[in-house]
């Protein structure tokens, strides 16, 4: 190894232990002592629930454990939503799983917590996965609540999925181990099988402070909506247990009995080999902010197996890399871009990380392939856009641009992308950014996500904020111009940061590179449990 991987791996170590240690702060949920107050009433934390709950020897992929980062710091903060979620396995069955995380603000739930569950609720209707629900909620946020309640991707959509999957045949079990109040109530209710735990888990619209209010009734919570309640007087639940761990028992019980679907969705799979290059290798190729020119290749060639790759079009539009390799057994088609400054037919230079009408024209026809072949998509994005200028413009970069979108956007096999460094404007898109419906959307902590790089954003915003004061008669000094400029810029870059992706969703996790292939191919199993494929039609194409 040279003295420039070796600073690269220091580099990427960094960040990787950056982000172990952000990821042990959120684990805390509320603190130290709102855990202490669960162990007081018996009670587990939202993580033991789920590791007492999993298959320990497969893994879970938490997702969105940084949802809520850094927001409603004047509230005290909404560490992973109030919710930890993820997939994983139970009694040998892959499960999407959501637990209320009662520490954080006793599981209220914020407006980003909504969006987390509703996530989740994606995920399982997507790919066919039974859902388990570890209820310990207090409800709606009421200082939020006009943020949470009333619209369409709000609190209430949790509840029309719940139909929408029963309709679906699509498993749901509901274990109340805390609180379950107010419009919250029915999500236990309208899964197929509801567990309580006595004296802890409690179901009602009201709660006894505003029943008294309300109607004048005076009643303790246990006898207005308890265990034995609801399951002796109201018959609302289905089994009660004593202590939680068996009640989760219960849970594994149920899921170990789910009958197996007959068809799953065909992908080709044979068995599983490592990559030929050890695991760390990929700490090792992209320099220290993602500044100097990359061979893709290496990357990809650090996650299939064998480090095989078969290039599609190898030497056409050579700024997207296209091909065909197996990840975990599984036959993938890898779209992703290349940073290599190269050199086309006709002698010109291309710049890496640039998507140019040739590696547009290129990149649609592959997804087509895909497509027609039934082999699930991975996006490796490192992209700075569409290439500007009048020879692109003359070339017709907008209708190829538009060509690739419209491939991305219509495809109906699973996508999953990785955007493992710049995902700016338009280059997002046509690499399948959220907006696109990737199955699973993951982040390395090298990613940056903007309209466009900190520099030229900061520049533009600088040009236009001068430009006012100017026209105000307003003078500004060269110094006072690089201050300004700093503060844009650190400011923007903030916002490109992939925490600050996470906190709000546009990806479903940051993850540690050389998780890169663990979590590609727990995605295809994921998906591969859905059968339902549309046709694959693109519509009307600029040609």
């Amino acid at each position: 190894m040279n003295i420039a991987q070796n600073k690269n791996e220091d580099v990427m170590k960094l960040l990787v232990s950056q982000l172990q240690q952000r990821f042990a702060t959120v684990t805390l949920g509320g603190g130290k002592k709102a855990i202490e107050k669960q162990r007081e009433k018996n009670k587990l934390t939202a993580r033991e629930r789920i590791e007492y709950l999993r298959d320990t020897d497969k893994p879970f992929i938490e997702t969105a454990a940084f949802a809520g980062y850094e927001m409603y710091e004047q509230y005290g903060g909404c560490p992973s939503g109030g919710t930890v979620a993820g997939v994983g396995y139970v009694s040998g069955r892959q499960c999407v799983i959501v637990a209320n995380d009662q520490t954080v603000k006793a599981g209220a739930w914020f407006p980003i917590t909504g969006k987390k569950n509703l996530r989740m609720q994606e995920i399982a209707m997507e790919n066919r996965l039974p859902i388990i629900y570890l209820v310990d909620s207090a409800g709606v946020f009421l200082p939020l609540q006009d943020e949470i309640f009333p619209d369409k991707e709000h609190f209430g959509r949790i509840f029309r999925n719940n139909a929408i999957m029963s309709a679906m045949g699509i498993t749901q079990i509901a274990a109340v181990m805390g609180a379950c109040v107010a419009g919250g109530a029915y999500l236990p209710i309208m899964s197929d099988e509801t567990l309580m735990v006595e004296g802890n888990g409690s179901i009602f619209l009201a709660g006894p402070y505003l029943v008294k209010a309300a109607i004048g009734e005076d009643i303790d919570a246990e006898t207005l909506g308890g265990a034995v309640t609801h399951t002796e007087l109201s018959g609302i639940a289905d089994y009660k247990f004593k202590t939680e761990q068996e009640c989760l028992d219960q849970v594994k019980n149920i899921i170990s009995k789910l009958g197996h679907m007959n068809q799953n969705a065909g992908f080709d799979k044979i068995e599983s080999s490592e990559p030929l290059k050890n695991k760390e290798a990929i700490y090792n190729i992209m320099s220290e902010g993602n500044t100097k020119p990359y061979d893709i290749t290496e990357m990809i060639e650090c996650i299939t197996d064998n480090s095989a790759f078969e290039p599609f079009k190898k030497d056409y539009g050579k700024t997207i890399v296209c091909g065909y390799a197996r990840i975990g057994g599984w036959a993938v088609g890898i779209v992703a871009n290349q940073r290599l400054i190269v050199k086309n037919k006709k002698g010109e230079m291309q710049l890496g990380g640039v998507i140019y009408n040739d590696s547009a024209d290129k990149a649609a026809r592959f997804i087509m392939n895909c497509n027609q072949k039934k082999i699930p998509l991975i996006f490796l994005q490192d992209v700075t856009g569409f290439m500007v200028g009048s020879r692109s413009e003359h070339s017709g970069i907008i209708k190829d641009g538009a060509k690739l979108v419209n491939a991305v956007a219509n495809s109906v096999v699973p996508k999953i992308t990785i955007i493992i460094g710049n995902s700016f404007g338009a280059g997002n898109y046509a690499m399948c950014g959220k907006a696109y419906d990737p199955r699973f959307i993951y982040a390395w902590p090298t990613a940056k996500i903007a309209v466009m790089g900190g520099d030229q954003a900061a520049k533009t915003l600088l040009q236009i904020q001068v430009a006012g004061m100017k026209a105000k008669g307003t003078p500004i000094t060269e110094a006072e111009e690089q201050k300004l400029l700093n503060e844009i810029k650190s400011r923007y870059e903030k916002q490109t940061s992939p925490y600050y992706a996470a906190a709000r969703l546009w990806v479903d996790g940051i993850i540690d590179p050389a998780d890169t292939r663990k979590v590609i191919v727990e995605a295809i199993c994921a998906a591969n449990h859905n059968p339902n494929m549309p046709v694959f039609k693109t519509g009307v194409l600029q040609v």
